[in-house]
């Protein structure tokens, strides 16, 4: 019997992890719980899982798997087939018509999970047309030739810097406590004073934050879902010790004033909020379910992955009927796909669709 997906079914899928230092360690930190879960691994706790990627860029691929789910609810994790993107290009038409004229044969999205011990880098991602500048200069450092906006959605308090301050603003004691905080963390970095005229942000849970090209910033602490255009180009200039293009990164800021808008999502029922940043690759919905409630998600015009973050349910989409869906689980959803969810505890997913 063939084992391959069907083009109308839901996929499983195995996700990628990235060990970056600025990453939580063991299990404090929810992506490696959430990619213990996922790929069956154990966790060490002298490691730093910084971030889970699910997508199909190549610096983190994810790769579907083809057992289904056994009746103990364990999946066989020796399963696992083609990657995502490998899968996609052989069934373009999961992506629907609007992403293929839009985007090509391809995810225009990639979606992580962040979970942060200490500052990342200041860093602003390239406009298109810079991305493929740099690119063809630098291929080794600029991966690909997509420009990366992007949406921060906080999953626990998180703080991050962001943007250039009006020049009237002062905050001036919050700002020094970060500014001894990130010293500790990078001795001697230059970037430290950028405490000082970057916005300092701090979200909730449920609260985002969105960066358009050109937008300087560097998250500080906190775990949060991380969503994106298939890219991975940074351009880096302090707090790290990773390539810093400081030249580059000054040339291509925006250098806007004024706090970021922050965005507390727009209630669809009861259980789901939805995220539009305002850019068209992706958009994101946050359900919660309480124990033995059901909510539907509508078919859309595009693909969506679905993450578990707590919790278990009952998935209904196409032949995938009845599936047992746990925290961990990620699942790849084709275009015009209705799914219908019933918790079977208290459950929460996230949607980027």
């Amino acid at each position: 019997m063939d084992s391959t997906p069907s083009q109308k079914n839901l996929l499983r899928l195995r996700c990628s992890v990235q060990n970056y230092d600025w990453g939580l360690k063991g299990h404090d930190s929810r992506v490696a719980r959430l990619y213990a879960q996922n790929s069956g691994s154990e966790t060490r706790p002298d490691i730093p899982y910084a971030e889970l990627w699910m997508g199909t860029h190549e610096s983190g691929p994810s790769f579907v798997v083809q057992a289904p789910r056994a009746s103990n609810g364990v999946s066989v994790d020796d399963d696992v087939g083609v990657s995502l993107k490998k899968w996609i290009s052989e069934n373009p038409n999961v992506l629907g018509d609007k992403v293929l004229h839009n985007w090509g044969c391809d995810l225009p999205f990639l979606f992580k999970v962040l979970s942060m011990a200490k500052a990342s880098s200041i860093q602003a991602h390239p406009n298109k047309e810079l991305a493929r500048t740099l690119h063809k200069a630098q291929p080794d450092v600029y991966k690909d030739n997509n420009h990366k906006p992007e949406m921060a959605l906080a999953i626990t308090e998180f703080e991050a810097l962001c943007g250039f301050i009006s020049l009237e603003v002062r905050k001036l004691t919050d700002k020094e406590l970060l500014v001894l905080r990130l010293e500790k963390q990078y001795p001697a970095d230059v970037g430290v004073i950028s405490a000082f005229f970057f916005n300092y942000v701090k979200l909730n849970p449920g609260e985002a934050l969105y960066l358009g090209a050109d937008e300087p910033h560097a998250y500080v602490s906190g775990e949060c879902i991380e969503c994106m255009a298939t890219s991975d180009n940074v351009v880096r200039a302090g707090l790290t010790p990773k390539h810093r293009d400081v030249k580059t990164l000054c040339s291509m800021l925006t250098y806007k004033q004024g706090f970021p808008e922050i965005l507390q999502g727009v209630p669809l029922n009861s259980y789901v909020r939805r995220y539009l940043p305002p850019f068209n690759e992706f958009m994101v919905d946050r359900c919660i379910l309480p124990y033995r409630a059901s909510t539907v998600f509508p078919a859309v015009l595009g693909p969506s992955i679905f993450l578990v973050m707590a919790g278990e349910g009952i998935m209904h989409a196409g032949s995938f009927k009845g599936e047992l869906v746990t925290e961990g689980d990620v699942l790849f959803a084709p275009a015009n796909t209705e799914i219908s969810i019933e918790s079977e505890s208290e459950f929460s997913y996230i949607e980027l669709e």
